[in-house]
């Protein structure tokens, strides 16, 4: 099955704005693909205010989420691949989605003898989201 992840976001944003909050992302900043402005980036993370007023050409697709934003007064286009997207909150209370780092994985190929190719599916789980 694809990600849950990119259906998951564009959710949950939708559902910040109908509500009249101010959708941020939290994005791991040193993962494969992710273009941000590195000044702007602490501990390896780097908070992003996605709302409709301050970003342009926003697009949540299944693969990345790209927009273009300022920061510090000067125009960037900014690309985060999903995986690397670690939550998406509202500003105002916190409320939104946290999402392991570890979910997204990509599937191992068929020719794959890693540790976990003779192993049992595991279990899905659900987290409690408030």
């Amino acid at each position: 099955m694809t990600s849950s992840r990119p259906y998951m976001l564009r959710a949950i944003y939708q559902w910040i704005l109908d509500n009249q909050c101010t959708p941020y992302l939290l994005v791991n900043a040193n993962s494969e693909g992710v273009v941000v402005p590195q000044d702007f980036v602490q501990d390896g993370q780097i908070v992003l205010n996605i709302s409709e007023v301050a970003v342009a050409g926003l697009n949540i697709d299944n693969n990345f989420v790209s927009f273009s934003g300022r920061f510090g007064g000067v125009s960037q286009d900014i690309w985060v691949p999903v995986g690397a997207v670690l939550a998406i909150y509202a500003k105002e209370n916190g409320q939104g989605m946290l999402f392991d780092p570890d979910d997204d994985l990509p599937p191992p190929s068929p020719d794959d003898d890693g540790p976990d190719s003779g192993d049992a599916p595991k279990r899905p789980s659900l987290k409690v989201v408030k």
